[in-house]
């Protein structure tokens, strides 16, 4: 008996010990398989994120470049049709204001010019729309290099007064009579000095005013002495003395074309 009762004792214990054994390795089998399942869900995502940052940098590196050379082309067609504006004014003014200088007698052509067309030479047009472009769209550029945005009488209305005005001036240097030319002179450069005053009042404005009166002066003094046409009456180095007081009020008018024109465009784009 006893030694039934310690063989009985034995196979249980060894049953016992099988079956602790079998729980034992199939709790090990299911801790491997969550941990596989754990570390493949976590690896996962992490391999999608590196996708994406992968594709990120090359997808906006694309998407940048494309804006930006959209903006430049539309940059362009702006400043091409601001150019052309400024030349087609700049051009018609010139023969009209070219015409009521050639009626009144104060400036000469030779007798095959005054029988053309407009009574001008071919090349004033032109020339005086050239320089109404470059004069346009300078003074927005200045005022951006400035950091000085022309806010003041922005608007349209603001600008055919001021075209008014400076034709009413130049009118007047070849309809009022004075008892010389000084007082004329000095009449007309109250007159600039007024416009620039009421339809501009900038730095960059009367600067550039000053520079074009000066430079436009100096190139028609050098036309004249060339005998491309001539002044009655000249009285200061070959020309009138009232004209850098025209060429002043002129170039502050088509600056604020230029602005006007300039107002609501899309700046350069820059490159970094």
């Amino acid at each position: 008996m006893p030694r039934l009762e310690s063989c009985a004792w034995s196979c249980s214990c060894a049953a016992r010990g099988r079956h602790r054994s079998q729980l034992g390795d199939t709790a090990a089998g299911l801790a491997a398989k969550v941990g596989e399942m754990l570390s493949s869900s976590v690896s996962s995502p992490s391999l999608g994120l590196v996708g994406r940052g992968a594709r990120s940098p090359s997808t906006s590196s694309v998407s940048s470049t494309t804006s930006s050379t959209s903006s430049t082309l539309n940059w362009s067609q702006h400043l091409v049709q601001r150019s052309v504006v400024l030349f087609v004014v700049g051009a018609f003014m010139a023969l009209v204001l070219n015409l009521l200088q050639i009626q009144r007698n104060v400036t000469l052509f030779p007798d095959e010019v005054i029988s053309t067309l407009f009574s001008s030479a071919w090349w004033v047009p032109p020339c005086c729309g050239t320089a109404a472009a470059v004069v346009g769209l300078l003074y927005p550029c200045i005022d951006s290099h400035l950091g000085e945005p022309h806010k003041f009488k922005r608007e349209w209305a603001s600008v055919m007064r001021c075209i008014a005005v400076f034709v009413g001036i130049n009118h007047a240097s070849a309809k009022l009579d004075f008892a010389n030319n000084v007082q004329l002179s000095l009449t007309l450069a109250a007159l600039s000095l007024g416009l620039w005053w009421t339809f501009d009042r900038s730095r960059s404005g009367l600067g550039l005013g000053i520079t074009i009166a000066f430079v436009a002066t100096l190139i028609t003094q050098f036309l004249v002495y060339n005998g491309v046409y001539q002044y009655t009456s000249p009285d200061f180095l070959y020309i009138r003395s009232w004209l850098p007081c025209i060429f002043f009020s002129g170039g502050v008018t088509v600056g604020n074309i230029g602005r006007q024109l300039a107002m609501g465009i899309p700046e350069k784009p820059h490159n970094d």
